[in-house]
């Protein structure tokens, strides 16, 4: 018994100084068994981008169909993964797939859940600034959606491919609006309220502060869509806003650009009484300004808020006048005559 154990030791040990004091041949195969196949197993069926080779566009993987799609996900070919209300059908809320969780979010990127996809300041790692995600550029922007990195997501209209009208975006629904926010629609994003629901107080959305505001337009909370002079960046004339016009206003709001919001009447389409805008009320009157409606606008004196003096309205200025129509303030109402320009012959 102890011989036989003896033995087995002895020629164990005769192998492993085989393998050791092996020749060229014999150090060629442990070196390459040892780092190339040991390696090339190791990274079976990756190929030189870094990805699974079935699954790679640039390689012609396989697995990609006609569309630049995995075939089992593409609704044009009938994928398998494709359930019948056209998502992915581990993603799909009424097929109850597999990737939702108990909140009917992604479980991967629910908070609630503590998904693996979220990072410790509650955002898409991914997509964290603070993180250095890895969706983030150089321009510190989504990649996919930055027109200077040139993103996959940006169609030839300059416009986030899924949301362009022009290009049949899969967000956009029969009423030109986006669907997720389309009440017609029945959009996922619309609350009990009719609001969106992120933004809606009632709701408690995310985006509300503590103020009752916009987060992200809220000054107090120094909200990231203010700017250094105190305005919504995209709307300020100082900062070069993305929204102002060639002419200095609003660009959906321009008559001479033909702006979105300006109705066949010449109006604002909103507050246009023949187009029924949606900010006219059954008095005829802007609902927010209108006493009757109990408008928003309307302070605790019965006036419009921010042209009242009692409130120190936004539109008084320190000569205690309204802003627009102060010649000391050089307001935009008064000619080069020093007379409103309205009613001033020499401007007509």
């Amino acid at each position: 018994m102890v011989a036989t154990d003896s033995s087995d030791r002895s020629s164990k040990r005769r192998k492993t100084e085989g393998s050791d004091k092996g020749g060229g041949g014999g150090g060629g195969r442990g070196e390459g068994g040892e780092d190339g196949s040991g390696q090339s197993r190791g990274r079976k069926g990756v190929c030189e981008h870094g990805r699974q080779r079935s699954r790679c566009k640039e390689c012609g993987g396989g697995s990609i169909c006609e569309h630049g799609r995995r075939r089992s996900r593409c609704k044009e070919c009938g994928g398998g993964s494709i359930c019948e209300h056209g998502r992915v059908r581990s993603g799909c809320k009424g097929c109850g797939g597999r990737s939702i969780c108990e909140h009917g979010r992604v479980r991967w990127r629910c908070k609630g859940c503590g998904g693996r996809s979220i990072c410790e300041h509650g955002r898409q790692r991914s997509g964290c600034k603070e993180c250095g995600g890895s969706g983030i550029c150089d321009h510190g922007r989504q990649r996919s959606r930055c027109k200077g990195c040139g993103g996959s997501s940006i169609c030839e209209h300059g416009r986030v491919r899924s949301r362009c009208k022009e290009c049949g975006g899969s967000s956009v629904c029969e009423h030109g609006r986006q669907r997720s926010g389309c009440k017609e629609c029945g959009g996922s994003s619309i609350c009990e309220h009719g609001r969106v629901r992120s933004r809606c107080k009632g709701c408690g959305g995310g985006s509300i502060c503590e103020h009752g505001r916009q987060r992200s337009r809220c000054k107090e909370c120094g909200g990231r869509s203010i700017c250094e002079h105190g305005r919504q960046r995209s709307g300020c004339k100082g900062c070069g806003g993305s929204s102002i016009c060639e002419h200095g206003r609003r660009r959906s709001r321009c008559k001479g650009c033909g702006g979105s919001s300006i109705c066949e009447h010449g109006r604002v389409r909103s507050g246009c009484k023949e187009c029924g805008g949606g900010s006219i009320c059954e008095h005829g009157r802007r609902r927010s300004q209108c006493k009757g409606c109990g408008g928003s606008s309307i302070c605790e004196h019965g006036r419009v808020r921010s042209g009242c003096k009692g409130c120190g309205g936004s539109s008084i200025c320190e000569h205690g006048r309204v802003r627009s129509g102060c010649k000391g303030c050089g307001g935009r109402s008064i000619c080069e005559h020093g007379r409103r320009r309205s009613g001033c012959k020499g401007c007509r």
